[in-house]
């Protein structure tokens, strides 16, 4: 009986510990939205004034899937950078995802050819971003574009707005 007794009361002590350290581990989490050591950077949230793409995880990562299907890696392009940021705030401004096929004119005035773009908004990091653009087909057409090899990825916080987040993702050959 006495065994009985320590063991369920073991097990209590256990189980308002594991409580206790995930209380301290969400808690921890709503103090800052700022990156912590050993978040990745696709779990970034983009969720605060200042936070920024990592566009070096973004390129890795939409490289790596676009070699499952045969596709070119991308590299970061200065000016398609630059456009992204700025369709970024825009749409972040305006409140409202901005149409695609304005951004792609944009960019073929440039003298890029194969122009693509992927505009949304509402995804909090990137991993969600990348897994809601792969679940649709005409966005997942944007990052398996065949012959493109650049691109430009930026966000915007808009704290007031329905989406929070804008997201301006930019291919082009």
């Amino acid at each position: 009986m006495n065994e009985e007794r320590e063991a369920a009361t073991m097990t209590v002590g256990f189980r308002a510990i594991g409580l206790a350290l995930l209380s301290g581990a969400l808690l921890s989490g709503c103090a800052t939205d700022a990156p912590t050591t050993g978040t990745l950077p696709m779990y970034w949230p983009m969720t605060t004034a200042g936070a920024l793409v990592d566009s070096a995880t973004a390129r890795d990562m939409i490289s790596a899937y676009r070699a499952r299907t045969g596709g070119a890696a991308l590299r970061i392009d200065p000016e398609l950078q630059r456009l992204a940021e700025a369709e970024a705030a825009a749409m972040a401004a305006a409140d409202k995802p901005s149409q695609a096929q304005t951004v792609k004119v944009a960019v073929q005035r440039l003298g890029y050819a194969g122009a693509q773009a992927n505009l949304s908004a509402g995804y909090h990091t990137f991993a969600e971003a990348f897994s809601g653009w792969r679940d649709s087909p005409a966005h997942n057409a944007v990052m398996l574009t065949p012959g493109a090899t650049r691109m430009g990825i930026a966000t915007a916080y808009a704290p007031n707005s329905k989406y929070k987040v804008y997201w301006a993702l930019l291919v082009a050959e």
